[in-house]
């Protein structure tokens, strides 16, 4: 694991100011107009609810463009990421939008050693991170202990089906289950366009199958209030068999047929 957790620093490291600097995550835009919200806080709002008011505890905020439109939307917000290059990008992209956003450095599955237990209404964890956790079930302790009575976990992400798949081929060639080892990775690219590949391009990754997540939670003691499968997500997860949607979401084509590619996950404590 410590193999795994120095690998994936050293990529979300190289990445933060490649990702700060790339269209795909219009920083300029969201400091340029202080209504705007990111894309992936724009499609979770609805679900999400009203957060003026609530503390609001984002896991694995990388370089804050979801942190900041949660901020936005009224809500008093802490930032938790283990990349400490990705910190300075959200700090610096807080500064510029004058907002006022508490960042701390930690590996997500110690959050509970660095953040007040039962001290946030809503725990919040964006698109593409539960692939990065060696354990769900690790990562649900921590969510119960972080959230207050009557609090809410709102997690989207990529579906476990579409993490199955061989991106050109389609075939499945990943496990849907939860694994001990870790699926390594050896890859150049990131899923936006950024100035330069990366540096550090190996990666360790796991995928969870959606019962593993459900019951993780379940067996926290939290309880299941919502559980929805989208038909699109928001990046070219199979290149050059997607078409991006006015809203910036990606849906499949090619005559492919409708499967889900991310899913929302709710519960409350």
């Amino acid at each position: 694991m410590d193999r795994s957790l120095s690998l994936n620093r050293a990529s979300w490291d190289d990445r933060a100011p490649l990702h700060a600097q790339s269209p795909d995550y219009g920083v300029d835009a969201l400091v340029a107009d202080p209504a705007r919200l990111s894309g992936v806080v724009r499609f979770d709002a609805e679900r999400l609810g009203p957060v003026a008011g609530l503390r609001v505890v984002h896991l694995q905020c990388h370089i804050g463009t979801d942190t900041l439109s949660l901020h936005r939307l009224g809500a008093r917000v802490t930032g938790l990421d283990f990349s400490p290059a990705s910190l300075e990008q959200a700090r610096a992209l807080a500064a510029r939008a004058g907002a006022d956003i508490d960042y701390v450095e930690s590996d997500v599955l110690r959050a509970d050693e660095v953040l007040p237990h039962h001290g946030f209404d809503v725990v919040y964890t964006g698109i593409g991170a539960l692939c990065w956790l060696p354990s769900v079930t690790r990562w649900a302790a921590v969510v119960a202990r972080l959230l207050a009575p009557g609090g809410g976990l709102f997690v989207r992400d990529m579906h476990p089906f579409l993490a199955t798949l061989d991106e050109h081929t389609l075939a499945v060639r990943h496990p849907w289950f939860e694994t001990t080892e870790p699926l390594e990775f050896d890859d150049d690219s990131s899923y936006v366009a950024t100035a330069r590949p990366l540096t550090a391009t190996v990666t360790h990754e796991w995928n969870h199958g959606l019962g593993e997540i459900v019951t993780a939670l379940l067996d926290q003691g939290l309880t299941l209030t919502g559980l929805t499968e989208h038909r699109t997500v928001p990046w070219e997860a199979l290149p050059g068999r997607m078409a991006e949607d006015d809203d910036g979401e990606w849906h499949v084509t090619d005559g492919l047929p409708d499967v889900p590619l991310s899913v929302t996950v709710q519960a409350t404590r």
